[in-house]
């Protein structure tokens, strides 16, 4: 029904996948830290140098924008890091099933590493959308109560 070519294209096309899904993680991970630095900034003193503008939809433009971004944040990071869990997964079983048992420990190793990883991201990601959905919230009353 399946013949082995079949399924070699499957499995290697799956291991492509491999790479950029690492570089992906490692470009959320450094884009979370940098959003961490964002946050800092609008928490002491951007957000009081955008409330004296009291432009409303100019701060709900900005506010959305970057709740979006920590959004994503939260969502894609723990998409990739199951990637880069099932990923080696595979690989590393059909090693254990010849007998590679040190083939299958460095695919292991490589599956937590990126479900640390992608976690590490989402909840990064997630504390920044709730603390600027609170900010941007307290912001936008004191504008409008002003």
């Amino acid at each position: 029904m399946y013949d082995g070519l079949s399924f070699q294209f499957l499995h290697q096309a799956v291991s492509w996948l491999l790479h950029p899904v690492l570089y992906g993680l490692y470009l959320l991970v450094a884009l979370s830290l940098w959003e961490i630095g964002l946050a800092f900034g609008e928490r002491f003193g951007g957000l009081a140098a955008l409330a004296r503008h009291h432009d409303i939809p100019s701060l709900t433009a900005i506010g959305r924008r970057r709740i979006e971004r920590a959004d994503l944040i939260a969502r894609i990071g723990p998409m990739l890091g199951l990637m880069g869990t099932l990923i080696p997964l595979g690989p590393g079983i059909a090693a254990l099933g010849r007998g590679e048992v040190q083939t299958l420990a460095a695919s292991v190793a490589v599956a937590f590493d990126t479900t640390v990883l992608g976690l590490l991201a989402g909840v990064i990601g997630y504390a920044l959308g709730r603390l600027r959905r609170r900010w941007y919230d307290q912001l936008l009353d004191q504008v409008e109560t002003k």
